[in-house]
C-alpha cells in the first residue's frame, strides 16, 4: 500500500447562537488566553500613547519607527538573537534621534521618508543574508499574535508596565509641550528632552504593538483611536480613555471574529478600526446637514 500524505485541512469552528457557549470555545486554548491577555495589554498601551502621537503631530514617525524596528529584528535572526531584541534596539534608537529633533521634527518627513527607505532595504538585506527562512523576522512585517507564549505575554506584561509608569510621569509636561511647544519652553520645561523620552516611550509601545497587528499595520492601534477619540472630546483624559477603549474594542473583537474566521487577526483589526473612524467622520457632515 502507498504511503500517501493527505493535505491537512484546518476547520474553523462555527460560532453558535449562544454567547456563553462561544466564549467558552473562545478560551478552550492557552493560544488564545494569550493573544487576549497580550492584546489586552498591547491596546491599553496603544490607546494610551495614540492620544499624544497624534496631538503632536508625529504620526508619520510612529509608523516609520516600526519599520526601521523590521531592520533591526532581521539584523537579529542574522545574528542568531530574538528578533524582539533588535526590533527594540533599532526602534529605541531612532526615537531617541527622532525625539531630538524636538521642534524641528515638523517639515522633517521627507528625510524620515529617505531614512525609512534605508532601512527597509537594510531589513532586506538582513534577511537575504539569512541562510535558513526567517520566519520570525517576516511574522513582525502582520504580527503574530496567536503564536505568543505565556513566556511572551509576561515580557509583554513588564514592557507594559514600564511604558504607562513613564507615560504618567511625563504626562503634565509632555501635555503641556504637546500643546504649546514654544509656550512650554519659555517657561522652562525641557522640551527636548521630554520629545527624547516620549519616541523612546513610543519605541517600547511600538515593539509591543508589532507583536499583535505587525509593522505595516501599526497605525491600526497607536494612531487610528486616538484619531478617532479626539473627535469627540477635547478633554485628554477623556479622549485617552476613548482611544483606550476604542483599541480594546478592535483587539477584542478582531481576535474574537478571527477565532471563527480562517483570515488573519491583524485583518479584522484594522478592519474594524478603518470602518469605524470612516464612519465617525463621516457622521459629522450628516449632522450638521440634519441640523
Amino acid at each position: 500500500m502507498l504511503d500517501v500524505a493527505l493535505p491537512l485541512t484546518i476547520v474553523n469552528p462555527t460560532p453558535s447562537w449562544n454567547p456563553l457557549e462561544d466564549l467558552a470555545v473562545l478560551f478552550h486554548y492557552d493560544f488564545m488566553v494569550h493573544a487576549f491577555q497580550a492584546g489586552t495589554i498591547v491596546a491599553i498601551v496603544a490607546g494610551s500613547i495614540g492620544y499624544f502621537v497624534v496631538l503632536r503631530g508625529s504620526s508619520f514617525a510612529a509608523h516609520a519607527l516600526s519599520h526601521i524596528g523590521f531592520a533591526g529584528a532581521a539584523g537579529a535572526v542574522v545574528a542568531g538573537l530574538s528578533p524582539v531584541v533588535g526590533l527594540l534596539a533599532f526602534t529605541l534608537g531612532s526615537g531617541v534621534a527622532i525625539g531630538a529633533l524636538g521642534n524641528r521634527l515638523r517639515g522633517r518627513d521627507v528625510t524620515i521618508g529617505i531614512v525609512l527607505a534605508w532601512t527597509l532595504g537594510l531589513g532586506v538585506l538582513f534577511i537575504s543574508l539569512y541562510r535558513g527562512y526567517a520566519t520570525e523576522a517576516y511574522a513582525l512585517l502582520f504580527g503574530e499574535i496567536l503564536g505568543i507564549s505565556e513566556r511572551d505575554v509576561l515580557v509583554t506584561l513588564v514592557a507594559g508596565v514600564i511604558t504607562i509608569v513613564a507615560l504618567v510621569t511625563v504626562y503634565r509636561p509632555l501635555l503641556f509641550s504637546s500643546v504649546d511647544e514654544e509656550l512650554a519652553s519659555a517657561k522652562g520645561v525641557p522640551v527636548t528632552g521630554l520629545s527624547i523620552v516620549f519616541m523612546a516611550i513610543l519605541a517600547v509601545a511600538v515593539t509591543e504593538a508589532v507583536q499583535v497587528v505587525g509593522v505595516l499595520l501599526i497605525f491600526a492601534l497607536i494612531v487610528t483611536p486616538a484619531a478617532i477619540a479626539i473627535r469627540f472630546t477635547s478633554h485628554p483624559p477623556y479622549a485617552i480613555g476613548i482611544g483606550v477603549g476604542l483599541a480594546l474594542l478592535f483587539t477584542w473583537l478582531g481576535l474574537s471574529i478571527a477565532y471563527f474566521s480562517p483570515h488573519p487577526v491583524s485583518f479584522f483589526i484594522t478592519s474594524l478600526a478603518f470602518a469605524t473612524y470612516v464612519g465617525v467622520r463621516l457622521s459629522g457632515p450628516v449632522r450638521r446637514a440634519l441640523r
